[in-house]
């Protein structure tokens, strides 16, 4: 493949921090909210926007960058349309691998695991305090389906809006969270001379977290 010039000739060092296994807490999702907090702290528009992978009962990859809402002991939560493309690959492989990508902190958080639904009270509860135009807009979109033009998704988001004009709009019965179970999480830390600092951890088959350095 010939290399496009502009592109060969970019570069840039990574000096901002350190990471050692010494440094992290033996508790990976405590450590994520650690820099997630960071990351919440600096410039950064959307530190809880992440790349989400996932693949087709044959193999073939997609991914998209959706939002984080939610991560505790159990967790990483987003939520989508039930019948997109994500959700349908998750059905049939339930597995997936999350990406965070803080260029200010030059840091990256990659996250592997099965993904299962979230229950229709924790879906509609989140779905209770998204914008309303939010909400009309799941209710208009039928997600990763072709259309004829814009107009065609303009119009249904017309309908939803006298549909549900003077009242609350409910959660649609297609639409719903899901969680992703980490088995394993990387922590990449940018340096010098592309020495990158990768700390993983993963579970074993008790379910406790072992840690380890990783060559960049």
């Amino acid at each position: 493949m010939a290399r496009t010039s502009d592109l060969s000739s970019l570069r840039k060092e990574y000096l901002e921090s350190e990471l050692d296994v010494t440094d992290v807490n033996p508790d990976p999702v405590a450590q994520f909210l650690v820099w997630l907090g960071d990351a919440r702290r600096v410039d950064i528009v959307e530190p809880n926007a992440m790349t989400l992978a996932t693949a087709s009962s044959l193999g073939r990859p997609s991914a998209r960058i959706v939002l984080l809402k939610g991560v505790d002991e159990k967790g990483f939560a987003f939520f989508t349309n039930r019948e997109s493309r994500k959700a349908a690959e998750l059905t049939e492989n339930p597995y997936a691998a999350l990406l965070f990508h803080w260029s200010p902190l030059e840091r990256q958080v990659r996250i592997e695991g099965p993904v299962t639904t979230l229950d229709k009270v924790d879906s509609e509860a989140y779905f209770a305090v998204r914008p309303r135009g939010s909400q009309l807009g799941a209710w208009a979109s039928p997600q990763s389906r072709r259309i004829a033009t814009r107009e065609v998704l303009e119009e249904r988001l017309r309908e939803a809006e006298e549909r549900f004009d003077g009242r609350e709009v409910p959660c649609p019965p297609y639409w719903g969270g899901y969680v992703l179970r980490p088995e394993r999480i990387e922590f990449w830390q940018g340096r010098e001379n592309r020495l990158h600092d990768r700390v993983a951890y993963e579970r074993d088959e008790r379910g406790a977290w072992g840690v380890f350095r990783l060559a960049p």
